[in-house]
């Protein structure tokens, strides 16, 4: 092992991987120093060692509350510059010294006491409604009168946009000015983030509207530097890679060398502000044909030169700051990756993704344990067959329920096919995965409802499943649904282990966005809409049909 991937594995609590068997093992020094680490949750290791960046060169204990809450006071109100910068250092110090419950109550007491002047705001308000507006158009005026006229709601107008801005936009304003600062209101916002989650609080609902709307407008694409990611870059960068990655876990050492060596390509979103870091990273495959399963991306080796390969397929796209949710860094991550890709290798025509579907079990489970609980009500409420309760679906066909029971065996047995398939997908270790005949029985219902999950299931005129909705609010469209693509136990247990593949068709991408955002509609293709053609159609938004792949 060279010493670059002995950096990496000493900085990286690795985690192990779905399939182990069908990876390469590490050397037994690295296979023995995997077996002594121990690997936390992914997500909070991250913005934990990120807090301790910030307090790294000082003391380890919790700092007076006052204390912290007068150097946020200070940072906001000091107009000395040359003291400022250490004002802010101190303030970011004492933030992450507190204890989660005293992070807490600081941001509340941001929240309230340096939100706006609703005092200011109502007297303005009234100036401005006590106002005549004369007959005829601005431009139309040119006496003395008009012109005093609207130099007055000039000034009110100038006034009130000032008094409708937040105390506090002061400190956003500050800190991202301060080394460091942006990386600190990232971790902030996180912070915010999960107070949120759990409690819904208006004015830390209010502060976190407003420091997105900052954070989305620092961000934007003009300052944002792209990059590709390979295995000649830091030992600490890579090892970022391996903590942050969301969509598969990277297994070990040469499974991060494989998804960035021949034909495979990393592309990652930097701040100058946060060097060394990814803010997003994009990993992409250069492959003949786009992957039907993610075994063909992640294990193989890849059979073909590169300037064979004909499509980019995407395989995972991973944040690294929990404070920009909702910033959709993505959609120009994508944009930008295309234009490079497309530029250095001409011969690439098609752009695709291979794409967990994260919701559609739950929706699944869900629906089947409502529907069964329906169906005994009515069963006791209308012993003789009588007619069933409006909102009692059966969700399947004949032949599929028929073919399902009768492969079934007795211990998953049920009283009809909901019941069945409930009692199949929710056994212990994902029994029904290792019968041909189950698979076989499963595959019909589980394809259609997970295009019906994709297609007609909505929330505010909006795909229900996340990714789904991530990459139709960037121009992709849903091409086709892929049986068996992920057999990990993330994959069965978020969908059953169906993937799906949406495609970023060049000449249709702002076309596609601008529907899907103005109606909801969604474009699919044929494969796709077949598995519905009997579904009852949505209204809150329609689905294109488009040509399948060849």
């Amino acid at each position: 092992m060279n010493k670059k991937g002995l950096s990496i594995l000493m900085r990286t609590k690795m985690r192990p991987g779905n399939d182990p068997s069908k990876l390469p093992s590490f050397s037994p020094l690295s296979n023995e120093i995997n077996q002594m680490m121990t690997d936390p949750p992914r997500k909070q290791r991250s913005i934990d060692d990120s807090r301790s960046n910030f307090s790294a060169s000082g003391n380890h204990y919790e700092r007076n509350f006052d204390i912290v809450k007068e150097s946020m006071g200070l940072a906001i109100s000091l107009n000395k510059t040359e003291s400022l910068d250490v004002v802010l250092d101190d303030f970011s110090e004492g933030y992450f010294s507190l204890s989660n419950e005293n992070r807490k109550k600081l941001v509340t007491v941001l929240a309230k006491e340096y939100d706006l002047n609703r005092i200011q705001v109502r007297e303005l308000l009234k100036q401005y409604l006590g106002l005549e507006l004369r007959s005829g158009n601005e431009g139309e005026s040119s006496n003395v009168d008009d012109e005093n006229m609207f130099s007055t709601f000039y000034r009110i107008e100038r006034n009130l946009r000032q008094a409708l801005k937040p105390t506090y936009n002061v400190l956003f304003e500050r800190l991202n000015n301060h080394p460091a600062g942006l990386k600190f209101l990232s971790l902030l916002r996180a912070d915010i983030l999960s107070f949120l989650g759990e409690e819904n609080i208006p004015c830390l609902r209010a502060l976190d509207s407003c420091l997105k709307e900052k954070l989305s407008a620092w961000l934007s694409p003009a300052v944002l530097e792209l990059h590709q990611i390979t295995w000649d870059d830091s030992a600490s960068l890579l090892e970022k890679i391996v903590t942050y990655e969301a969509v598969h876990p990277i297994s070990n050492l040469l499974d991060l060398k494989r998804r960035l060596g021949v034909g495979r390509r990393c592309f990652g979103y930097f701040h100058p502000a946060i060097p060394g870091e990814p803010l997003i990273f994009i990993e992409v495959a250069l492959m003949k044909n786009v992957a039907q399963t993610i075994q063909e991306v992640l294990l193989d080796v890849p059979s073909i030169p590169e300037h064979e390969a004909a499509c980019a397929l995407f395989y995972s796209i991973s944040s690294t700051q929990p404070g920009l949710a909702g910033i959709n860094l993505g959609k120009f991550l994508i944009k930008r990756m295309i234009t490079l890709v497309k530029r250095d290798m001409p011969q690439v025509s098609t752009f695709a993704t291979l794409s967990p579907i994260p919701g559609f079990m739950q929706w699944l489970l869900s629906k089947l344990a409502s529907q069964s609980v329906m169906a005994k009500v009515d069963n006791m409420e209308q012993p003789t067959g009588g007619p069933g309760s409006a909102f009692q679906e059966n969700l399947f066909e004949p032949d599929e329920e028929r073919m399902l029971k009768n492969s079934s065996p007795v211990t998953y047995a049920g009283k009809n096919g909901m019941e069945v398939m409930l009692n199949l997908l929710t056994s212990k270790n994902y029994e029904w995965t290792s019968s041909a005949e189950l698979l076989s029985a499963l595959k019909p219902p589980l394809m259609r409802l997970c295009a019906r999950y994709l297609l007609q299931e909505k929330k505010r005129g909006k795909a229900l499943d996340s990714v789904a909705n991530f990459h139709l609010q960037n121009g992709a469209m849903v091409e086709r649904l892929n049986w068996m693509a992920d057999r990990s136990e993330k994959g069965l247990h978020q969908s059953g282990g169906i993937m799906v593949n949406y495609v970023y068709r060049l000449e249709y991408i702002e076309q596609y966005a601008q529907s899907y955002f103005s109606t909801g509609h969604i474009h699919a293709s044929c494969d796709i809409r077949h598995y519905i053609m009997k579904e009852p159609e949505e209204t809150t938004g329609s689905t294109g049909e488009e040509p399948a792949l060849q």
